[in-house]
């Protein structure tokens, strides 16, 4: 699936990853290929990727918005 970390800044990940851990303002949660459709808050933490060479990757976020749709996940940012 396709992934974007968007700041207001700048863009922080563009690209192909296998899973997604997300700080969810209701709890963490993950996203793999084929997830149903979701729009969610963040709240402060770590976006946790992996990649399809099952290397890991670390992004802190202020909180932000997370839409999944047809395995193009984007994450706005703060």
């Amino acid at each position: 699936m396709h992934l974007e970390i968007i700041t207001p800044e700048k863009k922080l990940f563009s690209g192909e990853v296998e899973s997604i851990k997300l700080p969810g303002t209701d709890g963490s949660f993950g996203i793999l290929d084929n997830h149903a459709p979701i729009i969610a808050t963040l709240k402060k933490g770590t976006v946790k990727i992996t990649d399809s060479k099952k290397q890991v990757e670390n992004f802190e976020i202020n909180g932000g918005v997370v839409e999944v749709l047809k395995n193009s996940v984007i994450v706005l940012a703060s």
